[in-house]
């Protein structure tokens, strides 16, 4: 086989892309909208990625015959912004010992936490693409090499190649329990957390707004200026920069309208909150919100009620609602395992790490040990499998 790195996403054909990224596409929804090609090509063509994003995309394929038959989505990273897996510790540490952090290499979905698959093709290529991606690395004096929000699968088998590191992190995830309504989930919770969701979702719904959630040709083209409002107000307080650009979100609706849930509150006929999901073959995952009027509870509604409402209505197994908020507890989202993997050239450095990420290992297992057990649930409640 070989290996070789292309200039941009927009090089590979789109059905060759979606075939490794999305085989089983033909058999409905793919299980992960973010690797397809629409999703990566629209960060590229609206200038979300590339330029001076610090994130130039660089996808590696590995070819036989003439034939591509395995990819993965490899940016050149000249910053840590965007990945939510964070490394500034390591490249203020790297750069105080007088090294370099920046650039590197970084295996991803831009501004996107969300679990899935990296290594795209036949599992039996994946290290070969790992230990391709490692070699770019080196011969271009890089600093290190990171792929993000893999699958646990992924990571256990890659780990140790080559001194590949495994990084293991949290997300809070709601699971369907085979609910067959909002209220089947509440009574799954203990009864002060019961009587909290439904006294905030009341109070949300006491504002006087309407909510509308909508997908496909629902989602009018108009309403994008409005959502651009709210993720710019959103993005200038949580982060300083939006990372997506106003066309991005008209590319997402000519491409991806169908692969899209827009829950919009509406005060009168002008939406003034909104939360944006993509929609995956299993899971629902929840990616922006914002509002230009503060109403009590919205956004409790809007980012977690209103998605695991669709997600039960629908048959999703569950609601992975982005990273971090240990606020999302109370609200059913309980801790889960989010995996990396990690290249570090200098031998010194990557050993340091290694300790590190060892001790952070049993930190994150021993939190969402203590986590779960405060979690929301009744004991006694059903587990998976118990409503079917």
């Amino acid at each position: 086989m070989d290996a070789s790195l292309r200039p941009s996403i927009a090089e590979i054909a789109a059905e060759e892309w979606d075939s490794l990224a999305a085989p089983d596409k033909t058999t409905g929804r793919p299980i992960d909208p973010f690797t397809t090609h629409r999703f990566l090509s629209a960060l590229e063509s609206s200038g979300s990625t590339g330029g001076r994003s610090g994130w130039q995309s660089k996808p590696l394929v590995l070819e036989q015959g003439g034939r591509v038959v395995a990819a993965t989505p490899l940016y050149l990273k000249t910053h840590s912004q965007g990945e939510y897996i964070f490394d500034h510790g390591w490249a203020e540490a790297l750069e105080r010992a007088g090294g370099r952090y920046y650039p590197k290499l970084q295996i991803a979905v831009p501004f996107t936490p969300a679990t899935g698959r990296r290594f795209l093709g036949p599992v039996e290529h994946r290290e070969a693409l790992w230990r391709a991606a490692l070699a770019v690395t080196a011969q271009n004096q890089l600093s290190s090499l990171h792929a993000t929000f893999c699958t646990e699968d992924e990571a256990l088998a890659l780990s140790g190649v080559e001194g590949t590191l495994h990084r293991v992190t949290q997300q809070f995830h709601w699971e369907n329990r085979g609910y067959a309504s909002f209220d089947d989930f509440l009574n799954d919770l203990a009864s002060r957390k019961r009587k909290m969701i439904r006294k905030e979702r009341e109070t949300a719904m006491a504002s006087s707004l309407t909510i509308r959630a909508l997908t496909g040709d629902e989602i009018e083209p108009r309403y994008w200026e409005a959502f651009w409002q709210f993720y710019q107000d959103t993005g200038s307080r949580k982060w300083g920069t939006p990372y997506l650009t106003r066309a991005a979100f008209d590319l997402f609706h000519q491409t991806m309208r169908q692969d899209m849930l827009l829950v919009l509150a509406f005060n009168g006929a002008r939406p003034v909150a909104g939360a944006l999901n993509f929609i995956g073959r299993h899971t629902l995952y929840g990616r922006y919100w914002g509002a230009v009027e503060n109403h009590p509870c919205l956004h409790f509604e809007l980012c977690y009620y209103q998605a695991i409402d669709w997600a039960i209505a629908h048959g999703l197994q569950r609601v992975e609602a982005g990273a971090q908020g240990e606020h999302k507890l109370a609200r059913g989202y309980l801790p889960v395992e989010t995996h990396s993997l990690h290249w570090i050239v200098d031998p010194s450095f990557r050993t340091a790490i290694a300790r590190y990420l060892e001790a952070e290992r049993r930190a994150v297992g021993e939190e969402i040990e203590v986590l779960t057990a405060y979690g929301p649930f009744r004991r006694g409640a059903p587990s998976q499998g118990d409503h079917e």
